[in-house]
């Protein structure tokens, strides 16, 4: 009767947990297709972030609690196979035959059960009383506590009910198979009772744990520990890319091409038109199926959040809203697409009903969402697509970005100036009291001359006054070193990267090809230049468009000169100073690169002062996605403001940077903190500049 009651009960639980995918299966038939390749690199990231819990490591204490009970998982599940096997066949400890191995199993479970029910105790205690503040927020309804503070309880039932059959086990049974350490402990307490209790008791934890976990995983589908499921398959279809990385629209690209190409721009198209997609993402269909199992595998624990700069400073912006509310409209809208058929309206969508275009506009593209969540969900991406639908389809940038996108279309630069004057910030240049002049690559190449390195200066190089200063210290260094380089001077246009991360696709791709095609005809190979952004977008984008170049930031040009003895450096110049660096988002977080500005200050100087958050933990200026052109959201402060508190605690009087946004937004903050005649702020470039020998 045992063996039918346990089968009944676990095809019932088979079949509810079938329906509950299979569902899931049919919501994501509704969605684009997600490709997916390199299954060996995928492998590498399931390893180390799912069985080494790398990310949620990150954070020490409170990430070995939850790996450590990741890891009690991994030992209870081989006793909860043999439970079921048991179940079917009417045995009793079925593995036993694996002799020693069996022991160590064994042992780790009962171990790993003691464990996880104190850290699920503790968990209880630190959710119900401590009301931490990333667990909080408007995306977070008193569903979702109590929805979590169930999970939790019923975890715990199962462990303590896992410990109980052990326990009984061992009292009741007369050759007990397996190693049982805590077990043991309690079955000593119950030795004078009767062996028939004993087996009763036995039987009904034995019940209680595998109806337990019946019941639990025909919870989970529709309670927001679905991650248990969902959270491991997530990891190993993570994003491959870099972090800053955009996706490329190939139907923008032959557009694009076909305006850029006289031959093709005024020409009938032939044949019929083809509908053309929905750019960005209006509502949930327009997103692919690895946003919904993302939404799905959200372990809702505010992580993302609570780095976020926007979310740090009071904005209306939560990442951890964007993906929640992801899978409630998809819960609301894919039954009925389903029922109805794809052409199926409730006059709702995703973006404007559920995720305001302030919140969207709020992001800095800074990644530090992306960067922090245990489960490698990107959020900006849905934030981004969002951002291309308003901009591509309804023309609904904020004024200030629509304003800077017409500068870039007509003056190459988001800013109001001619092309004539991008080499303005070359006149002048004096060092050692001679006067520098800076090269042109036309010039160089029709004297028959290929410069080793391009220096690319970018828009705010060459425009922004403040960062002017800093081409000219960094051409003062290449002069001094006899570097053989070049510029376009006038031939450079804007990377296109703020037209991008603003949400438009199209001008970004007019930019890049208009660019990649100067570059090719000169065939540069390497490329230098101080802004990280433009290094993003030229080292990361360019190759999707065909521009393949050697992209170096200056940060590591200078690093490596340094090292290698060509700087000499005059240690007694900034002697009496304290610094402290501002990792720029683009350099540090995106493309991994935090130890060359580094050991660059300390050759010229020993006092360097980390702020709190610092390397992958920094904090954003405030400028990037766009911000640097437009006004902040409202909030409860500005984010360079949030940032100066974190530069003031260390109490450096010099602040280095190595980005142009972060050098006008590191600048506001002083200017806002009145910290003008106290404090200076330096780009790397200055720093060796001002120090080189």
């Amino acid at each position: 009767m045992n063996q039918i009651i346990f089968i009944i009960t676990l095809i019932a639980t088979i079949v509810g947990v079938s329906f509950s995918f299979w569902k899931v299966f049919s919501y994501m038939k509704l969605l684009k297709p997600f490709p997916i390749k390199n299954i060996g690199e995928r492998l590498k990231i399931f390893l180390k972030v799912v069985l080494f819990q790398s990310k949620i490591l990150t954070r020490p204490v409170i990430g070995l609690m939850h790996a450590l009970v990741w890891w009690g998982f991994l030992f209870i599940l081989v006793g909860s196979l043999e439970m079921v096997i048991d179940g079917i066949f009417g045995l009793e400890r079925c593995l036993a035959f694996l002799g020693i191995f069996y022991d160590i199993l064994m042992a780790a479970g009962d171990i790993s059960a003691f464990v996880i029910s104190i850290l699920i105790a503790m968990f209880l205690v630190r959710r119900i009383f401590m009301k931490v503040k990333r667990f909080q927020g408007v995306e977070m309804k008193h569903k979702s506590h109590l929805d979590a503070i169930f999970a939790l309880f019923l975890i715990f039932i199962l462990m303590i009910s896992l410990i109980g059959i052990n326990t009984f086990y061992v009292a009741s049974a007369s050759d007990v198979h397996g190693y049982y350490p805590v077990s043991n402990f309690f079955a000593g307490l119950f030795g004078n009772m009767e062996h028939k209790t004993l087996h009763i008791l036995f039987k009904i934890n034995w019940w209680v744990h595998i109806l337990g976990i019946f019941a639990f995983a025909n919870i989970l589908p529709y309670s927001k520990h679905f991650h248990v499921f969902m959270s491991a398959p997530n990891v190993f279809l993570s994003r491959l890319e870099p972090l800053a990385k955009m996706d490329t629209m190939e139907s923008i690209t032959e557009e694009v091409k076909s305006m850029l190409n006289p031959d093709t721009a005024f020409a009938e198209p032939e044949g019929e038109l083809e509908e053309l997609e929905r750019f960005g993402i209006l509502d949930v269909e327009d997103a692919n199926w690895k946003n919904y199992l993302d939404s799905l595998a959200c372990t809702q624990c505010g992580r993302c959040s609570s780095v976020c700069p926007a979310n740090i400073t009071g904005k209306l912006l939560s990442p951890r809203k964007i993906i929640i509310d992801f899978r409630a409209r998809m819960k609301e809208k894919a039954p009925k697409i389903i029922k109805e058929g794809k052409e199926f309206t409730d006059n709702k969508s995703y973006l404007k009903d559920y995720i305001s275009t302030e919140e969207i506009w709020a992001c800095t593209t800074c990644n530090a969402c992306a960067n922090e969540c245990p489960i490698n969900i990107n959020q900006p991406t849905l934030i981004l697509a969002m951002r291309q639908y308003l901009v591509m389809e309804e023309s609904a940038a904020p004024t200030e970005l629509n304003s800077m996108f017409q500068n870039i279309e007509n003056n190459g630069a988001p800013w109001q100036v001619s092309f004539e004057d991008r080499m303005l910030w070359a006149n002048n240049i004096i060092f050692n009291e001679q006067k520098i002049e800076v090269p042109l690559m036309a010039d160089k190449i029709a004297n028959g001359k290929e410069p080793e390195y391009l220096f690319w200066v970018g828009s705010a190089g060459a425009i922004d006054d403040r960062y002017k200063k800093v081409m000219q210290e960094f051409v003062k260094i290449l002069h001094h070193l006899k570097i053989d380089y070049a510029v376009l001077g006038t031939e450079e246009a804007d990377s296109g990267d703020v037209a991008r991360r603003s949400g438009n696709e199209m001008l970004f791709q007019m930019q890049a090809l208009m660019n990649i095609e100067i570059l090719n005809s000169y065939k540069v190979k390497k490329i230098i230049t101080c802004d990280p952004h433009d290094f993003n977008t030229l080292k990361n984008e360019y190759p999707d468009l065909d521009g393949n170049y050697e992209i170096i930031h200056h940060s590591t040009f200078l690093n490596d000169l340094i090292s290698k003895g060509k700087i000499k450096i005059d240690k007694d110049k900034f002697s009496k100073d304290k610094f402290t660096y501002h990792d720029p988002c683009y350099l540090g977080r995106l493309n991994n690169e935090y130890s060359a500005p580094r050991n660059i200050i300390r050759a010229v100087s020993p006092q360097l002062v980390e702020m709190k958050r610092s390397h992958a933990n920094a904090l954003c200026c405030g400028a990037g996605g766009g911000q640097m052109f437009k006004e902040a959201e409202k909030g409860d402060k500005e984010i360079f403001i949030e940032r100066m508190e974190d530069v003031l605690e260390t109490k450096a009087n010099i602040i280095v940077t190595s980005c142009p946004f972060c050098m006008t937004m590191m600048t506001d903050g002083i200017k806002y903190k009145n910290k003008d005649e106290e404090m200076k702020n330096y780009d790397i470039a200055e720093l060796v500049a001002k120090s080189m020998v």
